[in-house]
């Protein structure tokens, strides 16, 4: 196992667009988690022993948790760590500071992932983020100081939002990662509950400005909704989109292992929310056969400017005759503008980047109608 996920569940405010697993903090309940925690980090080393390239800490927000409950998370974790390993972890503006950033240093930590959103007050407000423009600014600056890889998430397309002049903040400021995402209202939350939605016109040009701004100052999409300067990219992250092994450590943590036997190609381990993970609830077991693999490997590869490798995927998923099945659709979708070829490497073209769906679709319908899920043919 090369690449680690773990998930810190606590966060000082919960936002409305929010609908990951994240809890407030209560007494007692970080001490039951790190508890918790050092039981299942040991067990799932004693099955899956190595040396990590990449291990990330997420959330929630991992930086909220106090220096002593820091270290004592970062010391029950028993795998080694390989020479150059990434170790990220993702942090609010407002959780850090100079002596914050010299601690996390010493704990190993080497790239930081910012949730700073925005660099406008008013959406900032309107987001419900704790922290203002000025503190934004001052911890990109201090990690940069510091010595720390830094990755700035930015929200576009949001309404009142001078689109540009965050993107144009977020590159002067010399990051080596941007992640742009647009606004999900995810049912449930807040925000869906006053009925926000979403303007795809809105979020289309925003998007279309995010290339265009963050790549004449360096930093090319590589993937959906990441830019990056050279050497930069989410190494961690793109072992999911690369269809790696990973392990998961946490409450609601995602696991992914190739099984090497029987009909699966791969299992996915997914553990319980907080309350039954800290009470010793096993992980949730799904094993992933030969056509959802290969679905989910055009899925995840296509997110990717550099694409998937047809003839890997074949060998991985066992489907020896993929690249035949999927060879008229790939020849329409190429006609469309919507993919490039070049022998077993398929890639997305910028218009296939921007409507993956629409370059997703015709192959999944490929594959469905030559392996049907129930086998028959």
């Amino acid at each position: 196992m090369r690449h680690l996920y773990l998930h810190v569940p606590f966060c000082p405010t919960i936002c409305p667009y929010c609908d990951f697993h994240v809890v407030r903090r209560g007494p007692g309940l970080v001490e039951r988690y790190l508890e918790r925690l050092a039981a299942e980090a040991a067990a799932l080393h004693a099955q899956r022993p190595g040396t990590l390239a990449t291990l990330y800490l997420g959330g929630g927000t991992p930086s909220y948790l106090r220096d002593r409950e820091l270290a004592r998370l970062f010391a029950a974790l028993p795998w080694a760590l390989a020479p150059g390993a990434e170790v990220t972890l993702e942090a609010n503006p407002g959780t850090l500071s100079p002596a914050r950033l010299e601690r996390l240093r010493t704990l190993g930590v080497n790239r930081l992932s910012l949730g700073v959103q925005s660099f406008q007050d008013p959406v900032l407000a309107r987001l419900g983020r704790a922290h203002k423009a000025r503190g934004a600014l001052r911890a990109v600056e201090e990690a940069l100081d510091a010595g720390f890889r830094v990755s700035v998430d930015l929200i576009l397309g949001l309404p009142g939002q001078d689109v540009r002049a965050d993107l144009e903040t977020a590159a002067a400021l010399g990051v080596g990662h941007v992640s742009a995402y647009t606004l999900q209202v995810e049912p449930g939350t807040p925000f869906a509950l006053v009925g926000l939605e979403p303007d795809p016109d809105r979020e289309a040009a925003a998007f279309a400005l995010a290339r265009t701004v963050l790549g004449r100052a360096g930093l090319a999409r590589y993937e959906v909704s990441n830019f990056a300067r050279p050497g930069e990219e989410a190494r961690h992250n793109l072992a999911y989109w690369r269809m790696a092994e990973w392990g998961g450590l946490g409450p609601a943590a995602s696991a992914h292992f190739y099984t090497h036997a029987g009909p699966g190609v791969a299992e996915r381990r997914t553990n319980p929310p907080l309350p039954r993970w800290a009470a010793g609830e096993p992980p949730a077991r799904e094993t992933i056969g030969p056509l959802e693999h290969a679905k989910e490997g055009l899925m995840m590869g296509l997110r990717l400017r550099e694409g998937v490798d047809l003839a890997a995927l074949a060998r991985r998923s066992g489907l020896a005759d993929l690249e035949r099945v999927l060879a008229p659709a790939i020849e329409r979708l190429e006609a469309e503008g919507l993919l490039e070829r070049t022998e077993s490497q398929l890639r997305p073209s910028e218009a296939g980047l921007d409507r993956l769906h629409a370059a997703l679709l015709p192959l999944w319908e490929a594959l469905e109608a030559a392996y049907p899920p129930d086998g028959v043919s």
